[in-house]
């Protein structure tokens, strides 16, 4: 980590460490605007951060599934590299920060589901109510470890099946894999955005402009770019130019996990570019000592992506 740097990149991250940082970024650069999207099932604030000004408008968001949470800290370092190099008007990949600014509004939602990442992190104590109401959900599916192969929210729901794009096609396949009722994974819910978290995201895009979004998940080095036989104006170019930079592949999504997602909603709604990128190579949760790769494979697209 950078000497003076504020968002630790060698620990496991939480909602509150997610909080602290927002608050200490904020004090540092008066550049970034922030705010609460909605909250999840247990009350805990789904934050936004916006840097930028520009009329374009563009859309990240990581940790809609809890073992992903590494993703929260690749936004978060992104937001602070970038806001630093705004204020020194120096430059970010190689572009002028200050340029971008004035270009591009970028709103990040680094921790779409953070009751999932408090049970991932360690966050949530194993002697409470809530830890043994997450556990009881887990106990009905033995074959899924707890608590690292937990995605979903409190509720059991998947929160990237709950998207109204393609959502009874999802959950014809996932029930057909024995996912039809709360699980700690692949469950779609009793319908489209019943959970909240998936219902503040999808409300946050309503209310906006986004050009492009950005939904980060892991793992695999893959970026998926399409959705049933939508292919909006641009989005293989874009696409192919985030592959080049990252070194990842540009791909399909997979039959088994090709509706129902944020960025499958998305690209149904506007015929605009999304794209779903899967960061890092192994089994959820990644370990922090990947980091340093996936943000450095990462940052190309996270710049690239506000300047299309």
């Amino acid at each position: 980590m950078e000497e003076n740097s504020i968002v630790p990149t060698n620990i496991p991250y939480n909602s509150s460490i997610l909080q602290q940082n927002i608050e200490q970024l904020k004090q540092r650069y008066n550049s970034l605007i922030t705010g609460n999207i909605g909250y999840s099932v247990l009350g805990k604030p789904i934050r936004y951060i916006r840097t930028g000004n520009g009329p374009k408008e563009v859309m990240y968001s990581g940790s809609i599934h809890a073992n992903e949470w590494i993703n929260s800290i690749v936004l978060m370092k992104f937001i602070e590299d970038y806001a630093k190099a705004y204020e020194q008007n120096g430059f970010i990949y190689g572009y002028s920060a200050r340029e971008i600014f004035r270009q591009t509004s970028i709103y990040i939602v680094p921790m779409v589901n953070p009751d999932g990442v408090d049970l991932l992190t360690g966050a949530i104590a194993e002697n409470t109510g809530i830890y043994h109401q997450f556990k009881d959900i887990s106990l009905q599916f033995p074959g899924i470890p707890f608590p690292d192969g937990w995605k979903a929210n409190f509720n059991g729901v998947d929160l990237n099946l709950q998207f109204p794009a393609g959502w009874l096609n999802a959950r014809a396949i996932k029930f057909t894999q024995g996912y039809t009722r709360p699980a700690p994974r692949d469950f779609v819910g009793f319908g489209p955005l019943t959970e909240p978290e998936a219902l503040a995201i999808y409300n946050f895009t309503l209310i906006h402009d986004f050009r492009l979004i950005l939904a980060y998940h892991t793992q695999g080095e893959v970026i998926y770019w399409k959705f049933a036989d939508f292919e909006p104006k641009g989005s293989r170019e874009i696409g192919e130019r985030f592959a080049e930079v990252s070194g990842y592949t540009l791909d399909l999504t997979p039959p088994e996990s090709a509706f129902a997602g944020y960025k499958d909603w998305f690209i149904q709604e506007y015929n605009r570019p999304g794209y779903t990128i899967e960061t890092g190579f192994g089994i959820n949760p990644l370990p922090i000592s990947q980091f340093d790769k996936i943000y450095n494979d990462n940052i190309g697209i996270l710049v690239l992506g506000a300047i299309q």
